[in-house]
């Protein structure tokens, strides 16, 4: 009967569907979104469960608790090169495939792996430690002479310009053009989430505006020079914001070396320095604002990383007699 034929169908459809094919559709869809960032942190994620030896011919019906669990203790034998964040990131990656073909009815959501319940698998986020730097560590960088060196030069100025409109992500400030400047403010639209966002250019960030503007073209020229050779795709602009990034980074080393820094510095510290200078100082609502989170519990739980007052002032409390 025709009845049978469909439930034949439904259980083929539920029946050895090879998990690497269904990745391989799961990217090209990301490709036609021009997703290509996430791509880029993802494809090394597949990569990673191909090297696994019971991961040959994967299938949905092979990701079982037990399947994870010997995947997981794979993962860790490899300590030294895979930390715990980058196993989360890899068990996150395959329930997302997972939820994504039971939703198109490609598998069946019976034997879903992943839970709370026993038996299941739990991802837990690792909290990561965020370490930003201190105003005084800010201003001894401010008063650096690195006009010998323009390497470190242009670095420090895309570091502030960052930490001056409230830690702006390194690939927002990359893109930055002219035309974002509005007056005396610079508007512009998020690459992580897309949203819109209007900030005021500070007498500190005019000085770094003052200084590339001699080299503006046209109202449409990047305002830092290291996009300016990208071709104009979306790839080309993500690949060269990697290369630019890295370079940054090696050069923000040999700065925290020159102002006697001890933290380990990177772009994105500029980010956490601002929250944690800002502190207890600025209410979370307009700190939600700056960051543009969606949620105020997701401001919370990121200003959690840099308010410590409470914990010094008990420790003291405690053991000050």
């Amino acid at each position: 009967t025709q009845v049978t034929e469909i439930k034949k169908t439904i259980s083929g459809k539920h029946k050895s569907h090879s998990f690497y094919t269904f990745a391989e559709s799961y990217f090209e869809d990301l490709e036609k979104n021009k997703k290509f960032s996430r791509i880029n942190s993802e494809r090394p994620l597949l990569n990673r469960i191909k090297e696994y030896p019971k991961a040959k011919a994967l299938t949905f019906e092979d990701i079982t608790p037990v399947f994870l669990h010997g995947f997981i203790s794979h993962l860790r034998s490899n300590k030294d090169t895979i930390g715990e964040r980058s196993i989360v990131n890899t068990l996150i990656f395959i329930r997302t495939l997972y939820n994504r073909a039971s939703q198109q009815n490609i598998i069946s959501k019976e034997n879903y792996p992943f839970g709370n319940s026993d038996g299941k698998i739990k991802i837990r986020i690792p909290k990561s430690i965020k370490i930003g730097l201190t105003s005084e560590e800010i201003k001894s960088i401010e008063s650096l002479d690195l006009s010998e060196n323009l390497g470190q030069h242009h670095t420090r100025n895309v570091f502030l310009f960052s930490f001056y409109l409230a830690g702006m992500r390194v690939a927002d400030v990359l893109k930055m053009k002219w035309a974002n400047i509005q007056g005396e403010r610079i508007q512009y639209t998020m690459n992580k989430n897309q949203k819109n966002l209007s900030l005021k250019i500070h007498d500190k960030l005019q000085e770094i505006l003052n200084e590339y503007e001699p080299h503006k073209v046209a109202h449409t020229d990047y305002i830092f020079p290291d996009l300016k050779k990208a071709a104009k795709t979306p790839k080309d602009i993500l690949r060269a914001s990697k290369i630019a990034n890295k370079r940054l980074n090696r050069y923000l080393g040999q700065i925290a070396e020159k102002a006697e820094i001890k933290k380990k510095i990177t772009m994105h510290v500029a980010r956490h320095s601002f929250g944690n200078i800002s502190g207890g100082k600025i209410p979370l609502q307009v700190l939600q604002k700056l960051y543009n989170h969606s949620n105020i519990t997701t401001t919370i739980q990121y200003q959690q990383n840099f308010i410590n007052e409470d914990l010094d002032n008990a420790l003291d409390n405690v053991i000050g007699f």
